[in-house]
């Protein structure tokens, strides 16, 4: 992929005339997109190969952007929606084959994006009105020509030592849980009803582990299929959560991380950053206090 300015010096007037904003300086550049032919399957996979909650969806000549996926899309379709109409509609609740529709049929096509001339003070700005984990940049034409994320400005914000305080300064409390007991399906649905990407399992007052929208994406990626003989859906998606939190090949990816209500917030991110986990949850001794995800640390640039 070419330069951002090797790109514009090519274009109509010059180079020099383009100021690139500092959003640039921090963002992803090197952006995995995918066509809006390709399977769901296919969106679900590269999801997982790359750790990538999002996919820009893009003209494959042009790479004009025309959707995003996510991956509360994919549990949108999977049964936690309106999405996954085109399973029970369209397919006769043949998860099996509804699988291998385009991922043009759920993708959002009205996609909040960023022109590449944009502070990093607009990207937040943005992010945090739009109530979103990311968002492509484009140029002038609508090429994408990279992605901001919240894990990228939490990276930006512990490399300019910016946090100050302690986890009960930035945790967010009244955390939404559900019990062991609960189906897949509930799960998804509260996610999508709630508007969140995790929710801890909880059996008397003892954590379990969460469960993120990413857990369920890798999860039918690959193990649900195995448990589907007749192709309904409805085979998996009525089974308890906890057959996921007790899967072993996917256990690691719900494993919390548990941080003390009083730790420094910058040991908290730079813990979160090593594990590469997107959210903690924080205790007091026993008791689950709150929990502190990139959306909490984002609103902290905003101040």
């Amino acid at each position: 992929m070419k330069s951002i300015k090797e790109k514009f010096s090519n274009d109509k007037g010059s180079y020099k005339k383009v100021k690139i904003g500092s959003v640039m300086k921090i963002a992803t550049k090197d952006v995995i997109t995918i066509p809006p032919t390709t399977t769901i399957m296919g969106a679900m996979k590269t999801m997982i190969r790359y750790r990538f909650r999002r996919l820009p969806i893009t003209d494959p000549g042009t790479r004009r952007i025309e959707g995003i996926i996510t991956g509360m899309d994919i549990v949108d379709f999977l049964g936690g929606g309106g999405k996954c109409k085109i399973v029970s509609e369209r397919y006769d609740g043949n998860l099996l084959v509804a699988i291998n529709e385009e991922v043009k049929e759920i993708m959002e096509r009205k996609v909040f994006l960023i022109d590449f001339t944009s502070s990093l003070e607009d990207a937040v700005v943005e992010m945090l009105n739009k109530g979103v984990g990311g968002v492509p940049i484009v140029d002038k034409d609508d090429r994408v020509v990279g992605i901001i994320t919240e894990r990228d400005i939490m990276k930006y914000l512990a490399r300019q030592k910016r946090f100050d305080g302690e986890a009960r300064d930035y945790m967010s409390k009244g955390v939404i849980s559900i019990g062991p007991e609960a189906t897949i399906e509930e799960t998804m649905k509260t996610m999508i009803s709630r508007k969140i990407r995790r929710l801890p399992v909880i059996k008397d007052d003892l954590l379990l582990g969460i469960i993120t929208s990413t857990t369920i994406v890798r999860y039918f990626a690959g193990e649900a299929f195995k448990k589907i003989i007749t192709g309904n859906v409805r085979e998996v998606i009525e089974q308890p959560i906890s057959s996921i939190l007790s899967n072993e090949k996917v256990l690691k990816y719900t494993e919390p991380l548990i941080v003390d209500i009083n730790s420094k917030i910058r040991d908290v991110v730079n813990l979160m950053l090593e594990k590469g986990q997107a959210a903690t949850i924080v205790v007091d001794g026993k008791n689950l206090e709150g929990i502190i995800t990139e959306r909490d640390l984002l609103k902290f640039f905003n101040r």
